[in-house]
């Protein structure tokens, strides 16, 4: 009785205390495993020695052992080491999980005296399900960090996947299983394996002054020449001249085509920025990449939308072949568009537009003090709270959240012909867009952060057509009488708007503009 009263003392002092930990389930209760078969020349210890770790995932493993050793066999040690020496591969830091520690503790193991077993037991275990629990969804909590990212992460009960390894004798096995299995993932493993090829230069920034065209002379292509050459998209012998030829135009289409810029051969602002990044700061880039890819997790199903918001595209994917493929406009820097999962349910053929908050309060009550017409001007009516229309003389600019804003359907409305809703704690949905000439443009971050899409009715027409009632013909029928039709969405289709800014294609990498500013900020969280 006296030894579980000190035990419960122990607890009782240690959950008082305000000790930082590594891990983020500290004290988080976890469901009870099964009992977990030990080999024969385990150790036996005290439950005081678990206690004093302030882990309850910890406490429930070792509960499930009788509180004796587990890490007897030296192939599942290895296999741990191993995988932990080498998660810089994943994206991760070895340093994280005690590395030396642990590397230390097994150099001297045949020597290890039975206490410093315990020890190195309780380590290892420690370490194992931090690491584990950092492959399968992510070091970091999203939704921690991010207020507008809806990031459902699946459950992961590390300890009974642990279990099950030394049952099973599978270590490796599930270290593997423990690995995020979608191809960008892999993809991005390759792009951290293939930046760490290229030399450690420190890159002088290239200031951009004014446009440099083919054939023009600039001092500054000759610094051009050189970055292109250590990022492999030139590779003439020729000397390096002030000459912006043809050879050099043909790199640096090649370069931007990488980087998603317009391939047109010109020197801009914007290639020259892409130019600008150097090695270290694009192997964070990969490297935070890589931790979104943990938080989003393998895409379920064979039929789905998917949205790369700084890539400014939508993919739609069927039988896992990829069938549609759009330019979008996604929200600016101020208004962004939330990564998020859903899916499809209706399409809304002329929809009405409800002005949201923020657009009221940002956009719309300045420009009715300036002009009580703006809103009559662009078609919007005003209502009270009696659904009574209200003339915009009686408009009340001092209460304008007493009223809803509605734009009728039309060739002049903010959201065009059409729209697709999915449910989503943003309302954000996709549309159509009466401002076409923005998909020429190669920054596409301009929208609200509802997501326009370039073919509207191409798009709606692919999810109507499992419904024999919607032809093309019968889409442009309902359109030309400018009344709002709902239409559901009969088959199933999982909608992914995600964010990532890099990865690797056919040997070669590729990155993104990190439009919202993501990347850095999130590889100093992860080091931190």
């Amino acid at each position: 009785m006296k030894h579980l009263y000190f035990v419960l003392f122990l607890l009782l002092v240690l959950s008082c205390q305000k000790k930082a930990n590594d891990d983020s389930a500290v004290l988080i209760k976890t469901k009870p495993i099964p009992k977990i078969q030990v080999e024969a020349n385990a150790i036996e210890f005290d439950s005081a020695l678990v206690v004093l770790y302030e882990n309850q995932r910890l406490l429930e493993f070792y509960r499930a052992t009788g509180f004796k050793t587990v890490w007897q066999s030296a192939s599942n040690r290895k296999v741990i080491l191993n995988a932990i020496k080498e998660s810089d591969k994943e994206g991760l830091f070895p340093e994280n999980y005690q590395l030396k520690s642990l590397t230390s503790f097994e150099k001297k193991h045949p020597v290890l005296k039975e206490k410093e077993l315990v020890t190195y037991d309780l380590l290892l275990t420690l370490n194992t399900q931090l690491f584990l629990t950092h492959l399968k969804t992510g070091k970091l909590n999203a939704k921690e960090i991010y207020s507008n990212w809806d990031i459902e992460i699946n459950p992961f009960d590390v300890n009974t996947v642990l279990a099950e390894a030394f049952t099973k004798k599978e270590m490796a096995f599930v270290v593997n299983e423990c690995k995020p299995n979608a191809f960008v993932y892999n993809q991005l493993k390759v792009a951290l394996q293939q930046i760490e090829e290229y030399p450690d230069v420190d890159f002088t920034p290239i200031a951009f002054t004014e446009k440099i065209v083919a054939n023009d002379t600039n001092v500054k292509v000759i610094a051009v020449k050189k970055r292109l050459k250590y990022w492999k998209d030139f590779n003439s012998s020729d000397s390096l001249t002030a000459i912006y030829d043809e050879k050099t135009v043909a790199a640096v289409k090649r370069f931007q085509e990488r980087h998603g810029l317009a391939p047109d051969g010109v020197l801009g602002v914007g290639t020259i920025e892409a130019l600008n990044f150097s090695k270290a700061n694009r192997k964070k880039q990969i490297i935070a990449n890589l931790e979104r890819w943990r938080w989003f997790q393998i895409i379920p199903d064979t039929d789905y939308v998917i949205i790369n918001i700084p890539d400014y595209k939508l993919t739609v994917v069927e039988n896992q072949d990829t069938t549609i493929t759009q330019k979008v406009v996604v929200g600016t820097v101020k208004r962004r568009t939330p990564v998020l999962t859903s899916y499809l349910r209706t399409v809304v053929l002329n929809p009405t537009w409800t002005i949201p908050p923020t657009i009221l309060k940002e956009d719309v009550v300045p420009a009715m003090k300036r002009n009580r017409n703006y809103l009559s001007n662009k078609n919007i009516l005003i209502y009270d709270s009696n659904n009574n229309v209200v003339a915009p003389e009686n408009w009340n600019p001092a209460k304008p959240h007493n009223y809803r804003y509605v734009q009728e359907p039309g060739p002049n409305n903010t959201l065009g012909e059409m729209k697709i809703l999915f449910p989503n704690h943003h309302s954000i949905y996709l549309h159509d867009t009466n401002h076409r000439n923005l998909f020429g443009l190669h920054n596409r971050s301009l929208s609200s952060g509802c997501i326009r899409v370039e073919k509207p009715l191409e798009l709606a027409g692919y999810f109507l057509n499992h419904s024999e009632k919607w032809s093309k013909g019968k889409i442009d029928s309902v359109v030309g009488t400018r009344k709002t039709h709902y239409v559901k969405i009969e088959k199933k289709y999982n909608i992914y708007i995600w964010y990532w800014t890099a990865w690797s294609q056919k040997g070669e990498l590729h990155f993104r503009k990190d439009i919202y500013d993501y990347d850095l900020a999130l590889y100093d969280k992860l080091r931190s």
